[in-house]
């Protein structure tokens, strides 16, 4: 039994699958972006969700903690304050009762999950963005600097450039198209300055908020901006230039196959998908998209089978492929 545990900004998500590709139990809890929950202890926020979802997954399967074979956790933030990591990797310890699991940054999921844990990339674009790939097991990051001043490609990028692109508009530095009324609708605007109050002050900048403005970017390309699309475009190629410095640090040269596929709610655009299939399509590399296998949450859990030695095999990834729905839902920090 191997239980996955894929933690993002706003929700975390478990399963349980055993050897034979069986999925045998799947829980949702809170966010585990324990950089955001300082306040309520941040490591000790992580152990509560922890606690909470393998409980919801053990009790669904009928199982107790001790009978987890391999446990794999992808935390969001994990891994960027190194003075933390030590007590990162202690909490599963706690929560589970056994030694017998393996943490590190939630990117893996998406990569393990999309490509089957097999060497490749996987670009994450969900309220972050980066890139996590493999290569003779050799492992690379690229991206997710944080939503300040990275995370290019990500719902957060596209909602600031679309509240800069709203800015121009009612100043008349760019002709108005529709997403202003989009946006003035969506936030119900008295004026186009009471932006200013609803970001900053009601908000205080929080990046899951601005991040959920994304969607109506896509809404107003589809109804004909020009700008909304060519920040969705802009999207696009920023994370294709994600995968091609993954595959460069990794040593692929410009002839070999790269196997690339993607994670992340950012990917239910068309636009963003299909000016990222283009800019790889036309790079002088040669990469293979690969539509994504599975979704990160049980991509933990194929990752901790392998960890712990004993890979799914390909009948047992087949029936797994049979019951599991394949989804880019929204994941991250990335």
């Amino acid at each position: 039994m191997f239980l996955g545990v894929d933690g993002g900004g706003t929700k975390t998500a478990f399963c349980l699958i055993d050897n034979a590709g069986s999925l045998r139990a799947r829980a949702v809890a809170a966010g585990a972006y324990y950089f955001a929950d300082n306040a309520t202890g941040g490591v000790a926020h992580v152990a509560q969700v922890l606690e909470e979802g393998i409980r919801a997954v053990t009790e669904g399967a009928g199982i107790t903690r001790a009978d987890i074979g391999y446990a794999f956790l992808g935390l969001p933030g994990y891994g960027e304050v190194p003075g933390d990591i030590a007590a990162l990797d202690a909490v599963p310890g706690q929560v589970l009762g056994h030694q017998r699991y393996a943490c590190d940054n939630d990117m893996i999921c998406g990569w393990a999950g999309s490509l089957g844990a097999v060497d490749g990339i996987n670009v994450i674009s969900g309220t972050g963005s980066m890139t996590y790939g493999e290569r003779h097991g050799q492992g690379v990051r690229t991206g997710g600097w944080s939503e300040l001043f990275s995370d290019e490609g990500s719902a957060y990028w596209i909602a600031a450039r679309a509240l800069n692109v709203f800015s121009r508009m009612s100043d008349g530095r760019l002709p108005e198209g529709p997403l202003a009324d989009v946006l003035r609708r969506h936030l119900g605007l008295t004026t186009d300055l009471e932006v200013i109050d609803v970001v900053l002050n009601r908000w205080q900048g929080h990046r899951s908020e601005i991040a959920s403005l994304s969607p109506l970017v896509v809404e107003a390309a589809g109804l004909g901006d020009p700008q909304a699309a060519a920040v969705l475009t802009q999207a696009g190629q920023e994370l294709a230039l994600l995968v091609d410095s993954a595959r460069r640090r990794l040593g692929f040269s410009a002839t070999e196959p790269v196997p690339v596929s993607y994670s992340g709610g950012v990917f239910r655009s068309a636009a963003v998908l299909d000016a990222f299939t283009t800019e790889l399509r036309d790079s002088s590399a040669h990469y293979e998209m690969r539509h994504p296998l599975f979704e990160p949450v049980v991509g933990a859990a194929l990752y901790a089978a392998k960890l712990a030695g004993t890979p799914l095999d390909a009948v047992a990834l087949a029936a797994l492929r049979s019951t599991s729905e394949i989804t880019t839902t929204e994941n991250r920090h990335a």
